[in-house]
């Protein structure tokens, strides 16, 4: 079965590219609000459950142990722009278990935001690790190993403890089955398991509400999500979608994005969460799907998410990305999309 066509590009009058995809709505009951395309298709979810591999460095006690608040556990969760903040407070984090950017194993990359990298380069300095976007999860990994007693060089291979356990994790939060036959490399070179997309929302459904999750796991989920609504920025960073989302809508909703075309979101006083995936990979048509759902459901975000504007080299709007006609109510009302 072929996804529907979610999100057009306009130029001038005319439709100038389409982009097809799937999108599921559940509750912590994994009953469907809305479901649009195959959302039973195994994608992989990639930076997008970030919040999910976090819960470990809570639950294990290990954020307690070195002192972390809202920024720390944020940024564990976070696909950050490598700002000063960003890279400082992943510093902090491995200092606090007496180590350094040296024990990073996630590659490195120039900062995603333009301003950070320019001034990066204007200071003639090389970026390292730290301004990888990946390094505040990767921090809170190494602090799980640290805590733990685990040994902390290889701690992004799949038979390491510390992914045995966040692996574990996903399984549990999920449902779903990960093992070599579902697994790939990500791009901070960790293992990355592919996941039906109705189980991804599952697992944010019962990951905002606490839903059949134990007490502990429960609290965990209930602090990471405190810590991304509290720290938004944190999360991704200057020139985010997800954070200013988050800084507009406060508690209400918790968002995350990864790689090729995925979000993940959830609403905390509906009790439910999002998944979707864009076929074509593309973030520019994520961004507005995730936005049409945000519009269905939180009245208040009514044209604010769902469109984006296409411009030309002098800054002159040339057309738009927007969700196809009928794609918000459809949504809110759970139907097929025309």
């Amino acid at each position: 079965m072929a996804d529907p066509v979610l999100i057009e590009v306009t130029r001038g009058p005319l439709v100038e590219s389409r982009h097809r995809g799937a999108i599921v709505i559940v509750d912590a009951g994994g009953r469907r609000r809305a479901a649009i395309g195959d959302v039973e298709q195994a994608v992989f979810p990639r930076s997008a459950v970030k919040a999910l591999q976090a819960l470990p460095l809570v639950e294990s006690g290990a954020a307690d142990a070195y002192g972390f608040g809202a920024a720390e556990l944020a940024l564990a969760c976070s696909s950050h722009s490598g700002e000063p903040r960003h890279v400082a407070t992943a510093a902090a984090m491995l200092a606090r278990a007496g180590r350094s950017e040296a024990d990073l194993e996630c590659g490195v990359h120039m900062p995603v935001n333009e301003v950070a990298a320019r001034d990066l380069i204007r200071a003639g300095k090389d970026p390292g690790p730290l301004h990888n976007n990946c390094s505040g999860k990767h921090s809170g990994f190494i602090c799980l190993a640290c805590h733990r007693g685990f040994p902390v060089r290889g701690y992004v291979e799949p038979d390491h403890p510390v992914q045995r356990e966040i692996t574990a994790t996903l399984a549990d939060m999920t449902g779903a089955r990960l093992d070599e036959s579902t697994r790939g490399v990500d791009g901070c070179t960790i293992p990355t398991y592919a996941i039906p997309l109705d189980r991804l929302a599952l697992a944010f459904a019962r990951f905002i509400t606490g839903e059949g999750l134990s007490a502990s796991r429960a609290a965990a989920a209930r602090r990471l999500a405190e810590a991304c609504a509290a720290e938004p920025f944190m999360v991704g960073g200057s020139d985010s979608f997800g954070t200013r989302a988050m800084t507009e809508l406060g508690r209400r909703l918790f968002v995350k994005n990864g790689a090729e075309g995925v979000y993940c979101a959830a609403f905390r006083d509906l009790g439910l969460a999002v998944a979707l995936k864009c076929d074509d990979g593309a973030s520019r048509a994520s961004e507005v799907a995730i936005g049409a759902v945000i519009e269905a459901f939180l009245p208040e975000a009514t044209g604010r998410y769902a469109g984006q504007d296409v411009k030309n080299r002098r800054d002159a709007k040339v057309g738009e990305i927007r969700p196809v006609a009928g794609l918000v109510a459809a949504l809110r009302d759970g139907r097929p999309v025309n």
